[in-house]
């Protein structure tokens, strides 16, 4: 966990230093760990099949950290999502189908919840935006210390994905989480 936050606030600060004054960066560093070992982007078909192996059939954590850097004011907020994912069985041959579309390498934990051809995630309750790499709803509300209030529900992006429900964006919007 704080590795995510440590990458998140680094990349803020170095971005910081190209952008014009008034600017606030945002910046965002995602990661998936499974019994505290940290899973990052497989290299090649073996790693990737190794990877989903590991996460198939039990629950893994997806942490992202988020930071927000106020150029002119050098106030940085930051703020870490988590989200247990439970993993289905799914068959050695719906794996090695994925593996040949070439997705799984440029995705932390070697699988996106989003892909249209491989479902490896069993329904989630925490932020499914998260998982994606961008809890939309934690950005919002970290916006708002800066006083940019977003309109609409955009933080609520996330309900209605193939998913399910967001049971959680609510109660980040409001401070509770």
């Amino acid at each position: 966990m704080e590795y995510v936050l440590r990458m998140a606030v680094s990349k803020a600060r170095a971005i910081a230093e190209q952008v014009n004054p008034g600017a606030l960066v945002i910046a965002v560093d995602t990661t998936v760990s499974d019994q505290d070992q940290i899973l990052g982007k497989p290299i090649d078909a073996d790693e990737a099949r190794q990877i989903l192996r590991q996460l198939r059939g039990h629950t893994h954590q997806v942490y992202t950290a988020l930071a927000v850097f106020s150029k002119d004011d050098k106030i940085l907020h930051s703020d870490i999502c988590l989200t247990d994912v439970p993993m289905r069985a799914y068959s050695e041959d719906e794996m090695e189908a994925y593996i040949a579309t070439g997705d799984p390498f440029d995705k932390t934990g070697a699988y996106a919840i989003q892909h249209k051809g491989f479902h490896p995630v069993e329904e989630i309750t925490g932020c499914y935006a998260n998982v994606m790499g961008l809890p939309i709803c934690h950005l919002k509300r970290m916006l708002c210390q800066f006083g940019v209030h977003l309109q609409g529900e955009g933080a609520g992006a996330c309900q209605g994905s193939d998913q399910g429900t967001c049971l959680v964006y609510r109660a980040v919007i409001q401070g509770e989480i």
